[in-house]
């Protein structure tokens, strides 16, 4: 059957298929290779975060970036180096705000304050990264040896700088030994911990300020009964 003519008689053309010429492929925007990299890396922790590590895939990825699988393969050789450079960086992030939090050598001011504002930047760098710091501190089933495997090293990194901090706090404020070191610093970081995931999966009633509030007061509270 022939295609209808329009009123003036002129022909109409025929769909891009029949006159042989083929659709074609949508590609993504050009980006500079460091940039594409970040979002691919993006949108593999959306991938984990919405769907878990069993959901991550090359095909997944790229639809969540919006991309064809041979863009991720121009950097990255396979899922498993995807995934390494994914650990590594969030890792970095994660390692660079800890550092601001809990320096390696505190500095002067009053112990509860100290203490309350390094909170305070904690769980401000959570609400800044949720992405990062929920596969930190809201591990989903099926997580690979390697993501915690770093985790743990990290912790047991961020262990001794409390330790560090809790016998700054104990000579600073004359507590001494009446406070276990150890016990202390692993209450800090499992509080901390807690609070974290709160922040994450109740903003509106667990904030960083509520936080703050709660580490200063508690802290000025041991100080003063020694």
């Amino acid at each position: 059957m022939s295609s209808p003519s329009p009123a003036d008689g002129s022909a109409v053309p025929p769909p891009r298929h029949e006159a042989g010429v083929k659709q074609r492929r949508r590609y993504a925007p050009r980006m500079a290779p460091a940039k594409r990299r970040e979002q691919l890396l993006d949108a593999a922790v959306r991938v984990i975060v919405e769907h878990g590590y069993e959901g991550v895939s090359i095909e997944a990825v790229a639809r969540m970036a919006g991309v064809t699988r041979p863009v991720i393969y121009d950097h990255f050789a396979n899922l498993g180096a995807l995934l390494t450079a994914l650990i590594e960086r969030e890792e970095d992030y994660a390692l660079a705000q800890l550092e601001q939090i809990v320096p390696a050598a505190p500095a002067e001011g009053e112990p509860a304050v100290l203490l309350a504002a390094g909170v305070r930047r904690f769980l401000d760098a959570v609400a800044s990264r949720p992405d990062t710091w929920r596969i930190i501190l809201l591990p989903l089933e099926g997580t690979p040896a390697i993501v915690r495997d770093h985790v743990e090293a990290n912790r047991a990194t961020l262990l001794k700088r409390l330790e560090q901090f809790a016998e700054w706090v104990m000579a600073r404020s004359g507590i001494g030994a009446e406070l276990d070191v150890e016990i202390s610093a692993r209450a800090i970081l499992r509080l901390s911990e807690e609070a974290g995931r709160m922040v994450l999966t109740d903003p509106r009633r667990f904030s960083p300020a509520r936080y703050e509030r709660f580490a200063h007061t508690v802290t000025d509270l041991i100080i003063s009964r020694r």
